[in-house]
């Protein structure tokens, strides 16, 4: 058995209210009619033996992308709440203009106040942040030597790229978080190294969000 694990991050497919703006946490929201077009893309281009496994957050936005895009190739995914969004907690179902209308104080902690703020009803970043890499650390130890393939969010795919390279929670973002894109990863030993990242070849030139 090889003792190097693959891990693909998916990103699920643009949503409603990633079209109107609308934060969504663990609140849902069904994929658009383009987030159908990318995740049934994204089914044409796998291949049954891509993965050895194929696991997903239990959110319905991401559950449809990873029924649409394992379909064809015969991978039902593994629902795990672990790798749900970030909880928001009042800001969920929010756009930016409704939080500074409705929740100025608590907008303005988010945004300012460093990643151990916790909005009301929610979670930290950090908090987040550790939920997301026990997840992925967890699942790649289960399945230590494989090539795994896990449909998820945008804040999971962003925490666990800060994760894998030591990227400080208090830097600014500047990589891409694109609706259903591929984002490879390898371990080897405890240590992760990125394969590549933000692939969106099979969507052929179709709009892919970045996220909020």
């Amino acid at each position: 058995m090889s003792n190097t694990t693959e891990v693909t991050l998916i990103r699920h497919g643009e949503t409603e209210w990633n079209l109107s703006g609308r934060w969504q946490g663990h609140a849902d929201s069904p994929l658009s009619e383009r987030g159908v077009a990318q995740a049934e893309a994204l089914g044409r281009r796998m291949r049954p033996n891509d993965f050895d496994c194929f696991y997903s957050s239990d959110l319905e936005r991401a559950m449809h992308t990873s029924r649409l895009a394992g379909g064809p190739s015969g991978w039902e995914a593994i629902p795990r709440e672990e790798l749900r969004e970030r909880d928001l907690g009042v800001l969920e179902g929010l756009t930016t203009e409704e939080m500074l209308e409705r929740e100025p104080e608590v907008y303005w902690s988010f945004r300012n106040d460093g990643p151990e703020y916790v909005p009301p009803g929610g979670e930290s970043f950090k908090q987040f942040y550790e939920r997301c890499a026990n997840a992925m650390e967890q699942i790649s130890s289960a399945h230590e030597g494989s090539k795994i393939g896990v449909v998820a969010h945008g804040g999971v795919l962003g925490a666990f790229f800060r994760y894998a390279m030591n990227i400080p929670l208090e830097a600014e973002r500047n990589f891409v978080l694109l609706n259903c894109s591929l984002n490879r990863f390898e371990k080897k030993g405890s240590g992760w190294s990125l394969l590549s990242w933000g692939d969106v070849a099979h969507l052929e030139g179709m709009d892919s969000l970045d996220d909020a």
